[in-house]
């Protein structure tokens, strides 16, 4: 199992969690971007700079993936391409995108945008907290002790 992170908007707080996961269990975590990112020097960690464009992160992040990594990504749309390559998705919130909740939450994506093409001011998400924060870290920890065979 693999980690990639659709690391323009990640929250910095959330690459230090993964930086420490990926020392830990000695697990390759790849963040994508559109611009050139630093990482700590690790032999697990690194960062893919991939070309300006719209969703240019998102079609790398699932070209590369293999059925069972995990994707840390915010949106919505990469989220459900995910699912349906059998790989698994959680916001930096600590919500897991699954079959069950990924066609509501991309109609309600769709409604948002209509509202804002409509000039409506939909204004944006909360404030990100340390309470998303602790969220994040503990369902990644459920996730990989559920998924992650340990050596150790």
């Amino acid at each position: 199992m693999r980690i990639w992170v659709d690391a323009d908007a990640c929250p910095g707080v959330i690459k230090e969690i993964l930086y420490r996961v990926a020392e830990r269990l000695e697990m390759e975590v790849t963040l994508v971007a559109n611009k050139l990112m630093r990482v700590p020097g690790s032999r697990f960690v690194r960062a893919l700079q991939v070309p300006n464009g719209a969703d240019v992160a998102d079609a790398e992040i699932v070209r590369l993936l293999d059925a069972g990594d995990l994707v840390v990504t915010g949106d919505v749309p990469l989220a459900s391409d995910v699912l349906a390559k059998g790989g698994f998705a959680l916001n930096p919130r600590g919500e897991f995108y699954t079959d069950a909740n990924i066609a509501q939450m991309l109609t309600m994506r769709k409604f948002m945008e209509e509202l804002r093409q409509n000039g409506v001011d939909t204004g944006g998400p909360a404030p990100f907290n340390q309470a998303d924060q602790r969220n994040f870290a503990n369902a990644l920890d459920r996730h990989l002790s559920r998924h992650v065979k340990r050596t150790t």
